[in-house]
Parts: structure tokens; C-alpha cells; sequence
């Protein structure tokens, strides 16, 4: 994952869309249901902590497998202690990527989730540095 530039999370007006109650089927189609059980603000959805929250756009594949895109907006909380099983952004030799977190009787280890990448083990000398965990990812379905 290449990073252009960090996106901070700014506290815009709220701007709340209707939730409707019924869940959408994605096999059969269901009569539709008008009724509207609440607004949703995807602010408060999406962000837990505004300060320590900022959006990174993905560049490459290696993600796929997690639900993570090409072109994504993810969503990436710096407070969260990054946690075994996490995906994580994170800096390797100067460089950002996002992979999952393993943390094994050794050293940590950075998982992709798409068979075409390899596992990122740490060598004697090289540093990791977490910048954050992933908490969303958003991305366009057309």
C-alpha cells in the first residue's frame, strides 16, 4: 500500500440518512418495506475516537481476501493497541502497507490476505512501527 497523503478525520456537519428497519435480502427479492427505523450519521458509525482517526486510500490487492480493495477508503484508529489478528497500517523499512498482524511466540509477523503475497517477516536490525488498526473500510460496489 502506497500512501499519498493522510487524511485527517475533521468533525463536519452532521449529515444523517435514513436507516430503514428491514434487513435487504441478497438472494430472493422481498416486498419492500417504507418504514424507517432511524437516521444514521456515518460519522458516529464509522468513527469511534475523531482525534486519533485519519483515512488512507489502498493502492494494490494484497487485502482482498479481508474485504480490502483496490481504491478503498479505510478508516484507521492510531489508539487501538494493535492486537494479534488485526489489520494493521504499519511502516516496514520507510514504507506503509496494511496486512494483518500476527503475533506468534516469535518475532510479529505481516499476513496479506491474498495468497500472490508473501508473509512479511522481520529480519534482526529491521523495525515495525504500527501507525494504526484498520476499524472500516469503504468502498465503491459499481
Amino acid at each position: 500500500m502506497h500512501a499519498d497523503f493522510l487524511h485527517p478525520a475533521v468533525s463536519p456537519g452532521r449529515l444523517q440518512l435514513p436507516l430503514f428497519a428491514s434487513r435487504i435480502p441478497a438472494g430472493f427479492p422481498s416486498p419492500a418495506d417504507d418504514y424507517i427505523e432511524s437516521r444514521l450519521d456515518l460519522n458516529e458509525l464509522l468513527i469511534q475516537r475523531r482525534e486519533a482517526t485519519y483515512f488512507l486510500r489502498v493502492k494494490g490487492d494484497s487485502m482482498q481476501g479481508a474485504g480490502i480493495h483496490p481504491g478503498d477508503l479505510i478508516v484507521v484508529d492510531r489508539s487501538i493497541n494493535a492486537r494479534d489478528g488485526n489489520v494493521v497500517v504499519a511502516e516496514v523499512d520507510g514504507e506503509l502497507t496494511i496486512k494483518r498482524l500476527r503475533l506468534g511466540a516469535g518475532n510479529p509477523e505481516l499476513h496479506p490476505e491474498n495468497p500472490a503475497y508473501p508473509v512479511i517477516r522481520f529480519k534482526e536490525g529491521q523495525e515495525l512501527r504500527i501507525w494504526g488498526v484498520v476499524t472500516s473500510s469503504v468502498h465503491t460496489v459499481r
